[in-house]
C-alpha cells in the first residue's frame, strides 16, 4: 500500500481543480482537492484515519460478478435526514464470508449489464465511524443540499469502495461499466469520487462528456468530451451531476517500479429516497 504522506499536496498542478460548488452548477461537474474539503495540511489525525480507509482498501475482496477484471469492492447504503441533521447506515444483511452484504441495483443505465439486483460485499462496521470516512461524506451532502431543494426528502447515499489492482506488466484493470455512462441519470442523483491512494500504476484517466456520449469510448469520434484529467493527490477528486453529464475511467496498467500497483478510491453516490410501496 501506498504510505500516508505528511501532508496532502495542493492539487493547483492537476489542471487546474478546485472551482467546487460553481463548477457543479453551472456545468454539471467539478473537481475538488483537498484544500476545497478543509483537510489540509493533513495533520495527525486525518492521516491516521486516512490510513485505516487504506487497510480497509488492502482488504478488499474480488468483485464477485467480473471475475479476471482485477477490480475489488465493497459497498453499503447510507440515509440522511436533512431536517435533524442525523446519518444513519443501514445495516447489511449477515454474510458467512463477507460478514455483511448490501443490495446493489445496476443495469438501468450500466450498457453492460441486464436490469438486476446483486449483493456486493459490506463495508466493514468497523470503518463506518472513520472520523474521515463521515468527513467526506458529510462534505458531499453540504454540497448536494446546497444545490438542490433536498432538505425536506430522505437522501440516499450509497458508499462505494473500489481497488484496481495490477500484479505485473502487460495486466490490466477495469473499472465498471467500461465506457461513458451515467448511474442514475434522474435530476436528483449526484456522484463524488474521491482519491483515497494510487502507487505504482499508469492510467486511470477520468472522461466527463455529455449525456448522448454514454455508452461511447472516450476516443469514439462522436463523444463529445468536457474534460480528462486523472487524479493523483490523496482526496483529490470529482462531482457529477448526473443527468447533465457522462462519465468514465480508464484502466490502469502497472507502473515502472517493481510489485503491484493499484489505485483506490471512494464513490459516493447521493439520491432523494425514494419509498418503495
Amino acid at each position: 500500500m501506498e504510505k500516508a504522506e505528511p501532508e496532502v499536496r495542493s492539487n493547483s498542478d492537476a489542471g487546474g481543480p478546485g472551482d467546487g460548488l460553481a463548477g457543479l452548477r453551472e456545468r454539471g461537474f467539478a473537481r475538488y482537492g483537498a484544500e476545497q474539503l478543509g483537510i489540509t495540511p493533513l495533520g495527525s489525525a486525518a492521516a491516521r484515519d486516512l490510513a485505516g480507509m487504506r487497510e480497509a482498501f488492502a482488504d478488499l475482496p474480488p468483485d464477485p460478478y467480473a471475475p479476471g477484471t482485477n477490480r475489488f469492492r465493497r459497498y453499503s447504503h447510507a440515509v440522511y435526514l436533512p431536517w435533524k441533521d442525523e446519518l444513519s447506515w443501514i445495516p447489511g444483511t449477515p454474510d458467512p464470508v463477507h460478514g455483511t452484504v448490501t443490495d446493489f441495483a445496476v443495469g438501468q443505465n450500466e450498457p453492460e449489464h441486464p436490469p438486476t439486483r446483486r449483493a456486493l460485499p459490506g463495508v466493514p462496521e468497523t470503518l463506518l465511524g472513520n472520523p474521515l470516512l463521515l468527513r467526506l461524506l458529510r462534505w458531499d451532502i453540504e454540497q448536494v443540499l446546497s444545490l438542490a431543494n433536498l432538505g425536506r426528502r430522505p437522501l440516499w447515499a450509497g458508499v462505494h469502495f473500489i481497488k484496481l489492482r495490477v500484479d505485473h506488466p502487460g495486466q490490466d484493470a477495469v473499472s465498471s461499466p467500461n465506457c461513458l455512462h451515467q448511474d442514475g441519470g434522474s435530476a436528483g442523483t449526484f456522484t463524488f469520487a474521491h482519491l483515497i491512494s494510487r502507487a505504482n500504476v499508469t492510467g486511470g484517466q477520468n472522461v466527463i462528456a455529455t449525456p448522448d456520449s454514454a455508452g461511447l469510448q472516450p476516443e469514439d469520434p462522436w463523444a463529445d468530451i468536457h474534460a480528462r484529467f486523472t487524479l493523483t493527490h490523496p482526496l483529490e477528486g470529482y462531482a457529477v451531476h448526473d443527468h447533465r453529464v457522462s462519465h468514465y475511467v480508464g484502466p490502469v496498467r502497472a507502473g515502472s517500479e517493481p510489485g503491484p500497483g493499484e489505485r483506490s478510491i471512494l464513490i459516493v453516490g447521493l439520491a432523494p429516497y425514494v419509498p418503495q410501496l
